[in-house]
């Protein structure tokens, strides 16, 4: 088993805790938290050990688990680097595109893991559709969210639409040609709706929309490429896979399908919606780590995948920045 340390002890950080108590992958050597009123109450509820200082916890651990706000991860991720240790960090990567290459490098020259919490990639829908996921040419995500206060230190973007961000680069194999953006500041300084498209060397176009201000909670994503479509819904956990082959001869009589017309033969629709097994998304990815640790394998998010995302994503907000909605 793995001594891990967690850093911060929020909403999120008490579930990461919760999960590694529960994991026979680790042992958890205690937390540490910045707002010590909140740390000792939570000492005294749990009987978790409270680390004094950071250092303390991350000389303790061989793991650091950093869930703190971001604002905060490239100064817990720099200082549990340069003390040698694995590092689990939340998403985003850091708060700029500067620190999170510097997290990079430290760990190149370290020689130690880093994973980030992109938690989507491990939610059983999207697993079970990453089979069917071949060459998408056009994806279409919205990811809508009831109000909460807790996010808005920083835009829908950082907050939201990065985990679609992570998705889609991790679906498309192409590098990022073009990013347009428009968005809208309703409550909050920064904005709360925001639109992108991204358009791909490869031909493909992603459609990204993030929304915290949406009367429902909605997490889907659509991918469209050739002779199939796949939807993935990452709140309900489910999938539909629609697809399509070209018919030889005579179409059994039963099957559903579609006239091309002109002579161009007939296609078979086929309509799948495979078994989605439940399964703990954060677990498994703390899961994940400490497997790539044990056998020196890369993590399934690694530091450049979360530098990635978080470049694409700044990227959006420049053009935020330049939207006609947000300069009235």
């Amino acid at each position: 088993m793995l001594k891990i340390g967690v850093i911060g002890a929020g909403h999120l950080g008490k579930i990461h805790l919760k999960l590694i108590q529960e994991s026979e992958y680790y042992h958890l050597t205690g937390f540490f938290d910045s707002d010590k009123e909140r740390a000792e109450a939570y000492a005294a509820e749990t009987g978790i050990r409270l680390f004094d200082t950071a250092e303390e916890l991350i000389e303790a651990s061989e793991v650091v688990d950093i869930v703190t706000p971001t604002l905060a991860h490239h100064q817990y991720a720099c200082k549990a680097l340069r003390m040698s240790r694995h590092i689990f960090i939340e998403k985003p990567i850091a708060a700029t595109v500067d620190e999170a290459r510097e997290i990079m490098q430290l760990s190149v020259e370290a020689g130690k893991k880093v994973q980030v919490g992109h938690v989507e990639r491990f939610n059983p829908a999207f697993t079970a559709a990453q089979p069917f996921i071949k060459n998408p040419m056009f994806i279409e995500t919205h990811r809508l969210a009831q109000f909460n206060p807790r996010g808005t230190d920083v835009s829908v973007v950082l907050d939201l639409m990065i985990h679609d961000i992570d998705i889609v680069l991790k679906s498309v194999n192409s590098a990022v040609r073009k990013i347009s953006a428009s968005g809208v500041s309703v409550v909050s300084d920064t904005p709360d709706i925001a639109n992108a498209r991204i358009e791909f060397d490869n031909g493909c176009v992603a459609n990204l929309t993030a929304s915290r201000l949406s009367m429902k909670n909605m997490r889907k994503t659509r991918f469209f490429q050739r002779d199939a479509y796949i939807s993935v819904d990452f709140l309900e956990k489910e999938i539909e896979v629609i697809r399509m082959s070209t018919i030889e001869g005579d179409p059994d009589p039963l099957s559903l399908t579609i006239d091309l017309g002109e002579g161009r033969g007939m296609k078979e629709i086929f309509l799948e919606k495979p078994t989605i097994l439940p399964t703990n998304a954060i677990k498994a990815e703390l899961e994940s780590f400490a497997d790539a640790i044990a056998n020196n394998t890369d993590p399934v998010v690694t530091a450049s995948d979360g530098l990635q995302a978080l470049d694409v994503a700044y990227k959006i907000i420049d053009k935020l920045n330049l939207s006609p909605n947000l300069l009235a």
